[in-house]
Order: structure tokens, then sequence, then C-alpha cells
């Protein structure tokens, strides 16, 4: 009985051995949430600002990338300005209607615009709505991104997550 227990085990492991090879795994590239943060004027006719991503930033097809504008400074608790950042789209409402701030990204660069339904004459914008426009562009990776603890509309929640802090932000000219 022994034996053959043995014989059963021994042709278990061979068998276990045959196939076809798996895919290949990772190559030991480290990928991280990376940002950088740009300021823009917008103007007619279209209101839109094409933004290429600098050159060490990658961007795979599963990632996702938010964008931010810098809203607001507020005071800190310590005296300095906080920056206040809102997460695309953004709406904001005026005498004269309502218009957004949003985007949208390929792998390989973002467009900022103003959007607003078709009654919406950018003509009426002030140069405070259209020129000087902060914004952040964030990607995190695919595993950040399917994290449920994360909230895209906090900012500080969505660095902390992605351990990004000031220093780690580009900053590009456009």
């Amino acid at each position: 009985m022994k034996k053959i227990l043995l014989l059963l085990v021994i042709a278990a492991g061979f068998s276990a051995c045959e196939g076809d090879q798996g895919p290949p795994g990772f190559d030991g590239v480290n990928i991280v949430a990376q940002s950088f943060e740009t300021t823009v004027n917008f103007s007619a006719p279209d209101y839109s600002v094409l933004v290429p991503y600098p050159n060490n930033i990658t961007v795979f097809p599963n990632d996702m990338t938010l964008a931010y504008i810098l809203f607001d400074q507020v005071p800190g608790n310590n005296g300095g300005l906080v920056d206040v950042w809102r997460l695309l789209p953004q709406t904001l409402y005026t005498d004269f209607g309502e218009f957004q701030y949003n985007y949208d990204f390929t792998n390989g660069d973002a467009t900022l615009f103003l959007d607003g339904p078709a009654s919406t004459d950018f003509n009426n914008l002030t140069t405070a709505d259209l020129n000087n426009q902060t914004f952040r562009i964030v990607i995190l990776p695919a595993e950040l991104a399917n994290n449920p603890l994360l909230d895209v509309t906090d900012y500080e929640a969505v660095m902390n997550l992605a351990n990004l802090n000031n220093s780690d932000i580009i900053k590009i000219e456009n």
C-alpha cells in the first residue's frame, strides 16, 4: 500500500510540471503614481489648451488620469496660504450662465477646456476665469485606481494614497 501511494505521489509530481510556459511576469519596473502641474490661459475660439505629458511620464492604457484645478487659496493653521484643489469637471455659475472647466486625455497628453450649454457666451468670462489657471494632472497606476479606499474628489487623499508630495510634482511651462 505504501509503495502504491508513493508511486501516485511521484506520478502527480511529474504531471504537474507539464504544459505550456505561462505568461512572463513583471520585468522589475516599479510602477508608481505621477503628477505634473501647468498654468494655462484659455482664449477664443475654442477655449482649450493641449498639454503634452512631460517626457519622463509614461501612461499605460489601464492607468487613471485625474485633473484638478487650483480653485482657491485659504489661510492655513500656521499662517500661510493653503491651496484648495478641486476635481474636474468643475462647474461655475455666473450672472450670464454656467460653464465648466473640464478635461480629456490620451496616453500622451491632456486637453484642458471650457465647456457649457449652447447658450453660454464665453466672451462674457473675465480674465480671472480665463488666465493663469493652474491645474495638476495625477496619473494613478491601475493597482491604485482600483483601491476601494480611493476618493478621487479629495486631492489630498489621492496624493496620500499615491505616496506623492509637492516635491514629486513636475512643473511644466505651457
